[in-house]
């Protein structure tokens, strides 16, 4: 067996071919060297003659990448990375365990394995899982991967997905797809119809082989535009990790009408709680918001909440004020618990005025953030001298008599 592999480093790795029975020697190599500097490996000549150098760095830049994305990859010492491309574009196992939590059933067909991330996560909630990968090689690494991760419901086949979806003559209870988002010339590409492969061109034949559908799409991607697009519709979830929003998913399902249920998702660092908040845009549009100068606490909306433009509904569910209507801060004279998002307790409410900030911020440090204000973080810093860190927070924004303030806080409580 023979695996091919790709770079995309930008430091010379490009494609080689692996013999597996070559992998322990090169695994050995990895593991010794984990936290060398791959680019001063290349260049030392004292590695034994006919040593795959170039394979082994590989290897060693792929694994210290995937120590934070794929732990449990990561420790299992007999996985082989196929490629940095494949390891920058598949799902973490945060998203990927996500992911499979939504679904159940039978059997899920994943048109578009890669690296067998999602695969392996859904192995846990589906009979079987059928990984389609038109790269022989890719997929060959993949099985190997999965047979060593002990994964063993999880079929996988090299074919052209939508062809070999065409001759399935099966009906899965779930299709997962997540298009290739790179164009011709290797960019990214964002838009539905510039993915491949083209998921508005294949849903009647989704809808033929499946009973229920998940997208992947990128979080640049408008909700709006896909929804309307996409049509069929039941739910969204605008996935973020760490405050980062990081994957966009659409829930297709042949009977569904009418706006689909968004359901904005952060997942924190253990032990804080995942924060989820659900909505439509009906009544969203429909949500009655008031507004109020700064009171006793100020609220931020994590990046999912802010992403999926729950604007109104999250100041109605949770019973707080809009500071005005551009700049998405809330507030209330009592804590609010559960807010999907950040809480404070606004200390002053200032001029960004750097004598008037000095006794607020002795130490000269800040974590400084904008919300509908004319300048930029980088600006105010220059402005005033602070430095990046400390425990307070300054929210330099604009109120509702459209006056540039600057809110000085600290944390109310541990949420992230």
């Amino acid at each position: 067996m023979a695996f091919s592999f790709g770079g995309g480093s930008g430091w010379g790795l490009t494609f080689f071919r692996l013999k597996l029975s070559d992998f322990p020697s090169i695994r050995d190599f990895a593991i010794a060297h984990r936290n060398a500097d791959v680019r001063q490996l290349l260049l030392q000549k004292n590695h034994p003659p006919g040593f795959p150098i170039k394979e082994a760095a590989l290897q060693i830049q792929a694994r210290q990448k995937a120590e934070a994305k794929l732990p449990a990859w990561f420790a299992n010492q007999n996985i082989c990375y196929p490629s940095l491309l494949s390891l920058e574009q598949c799902s973490s196992a945060t998203t990927a365990n996500f992911k499979a939590n939504l679904l159940q059933g039978d059997t899920i067909v994943d048109l578009t394995g890669g690296m067998g991330v999602d695969a392996a996560a859904f192995s846990a909630r589906f009979r079987e899982v059928i990984y389609l990968e038109r790269n022989a090689d890719l997929q060959e690494i993949t099985a190997h991967n999965l047979a060593q991760l002990g994964v063993a419901n999880v079929q996988c086949i090299n074919a052209d997905s939508v062809q070999w979806l065409r001759q399935y003559t099966g009906k899965a209870d779930w299709v997962y797809l997540d298009p290739a988002r790179r164009g011709t010339t290797g960019g990214k590409v964002v838009g539905l119809q510039e993915c491949e492969p083209e998921v508005l061109a294949l849903k009647k034949i989704l809808f033929r082989k499946a009973r229920n559908i998940l997208l992947k799409a990128s979080p640049m991607l408008d909700i709006d535009l896909a929804v309307s697009q996409l049509e069929n519709v039941r739910r969204v979830y605008v996935v973020a990790v760490e405050n980062e929003v990081k994957e966009l998913l659409f829930h297709l399902d042949e009977s569904a009408t009418g706006p689909p249920e968004i359901v904005s998702v952060n997942l924190p660092k253990p032990p804080h709680p995942v924060q989820e908040f659900s909505f439509d845009r009906e009544h969203e549009s429909a949500a009655d918001v008031r507004f109020s100068v700064p009171q006793q606490f100020l609220y931020e909306p994590n990046a999912a909440v802010l992403k999926a433009g729950a604007f109104r509904s999250v100041a109605a569910a949770f019973g707080v004020e809009k500071l005005h209507p551009n700049s998405h801060l809330y507030t209330s004279g009592a804590l609010i618990p559960g807010f999907p998002g950040r809480s404070f307790i606004v200390l002053a409410t200032l001029k960004l005025d750097k004598k008037q900030l000095e006794p607020w911020l002795p130490e000269g440090k800040a974590n400084i953030a904008v919300r509908n204000f004319p300048m930029t973080v980088a600006q105010i810093r220059q402005q005033t001298g602070l430095k990046d860190g400390g425990d307070k927070y300054l929210f330099a924004t604009t109120d509702l008599q459209k006056r540039r303030i600057v809110l000085v806080c600290e944390k109310a409580g541990s949420d992230t």
